[in-house]
């Protein structure tokens, strides 16, 4: 069920940032990104976010799903070389339960 979340999830990420593709100007913009414990700590202390999925981005980089209790949810990509940047970020996460013998 996870698995099939975080599938789901990079579609449609991959999906927006194919259409979504930055312009020359948009390219100036500041970047979230810092060291891996920086961003988890970050999201931590400020937000009280947990790492809630993970899933494996070709062999370059991992997407990890951070939330919290109170909803608010982070999708951030770490490379190889251990540089975390935030994509996304919003208000009413919820973890759906997988149920016995419900086929997903």
């Amino acid at each position: 069920m996870l698995r099939d979340m975080v599938h789901g999830l990079l579609a449609v990420i991959l999906t927006m940032l194919v259409i979504a593709h930055p312009h020359p100007a948009a390219s100036q913009m500041m970047r979230s990104c810092a060291g891996r414990s920086e961003i988890v700590n970050f999201l931590n202390s400020n937000f009280a976010e947990k790492l809630t999925a993970v899933g494996l981005i070709d062999q370059n980089a991992v997407l990890e799903v951070y939330a919290a209790e109170s909803g608010t949810w982070t999708l951030v990509v770490t490379d190889v070389h251990g540089i975390s940047c935030v994509l996304l970020s919003g208000d009413s996460w919820e973890t759906m339960p997988t149920l016995p013998g419900l086929a997903t």
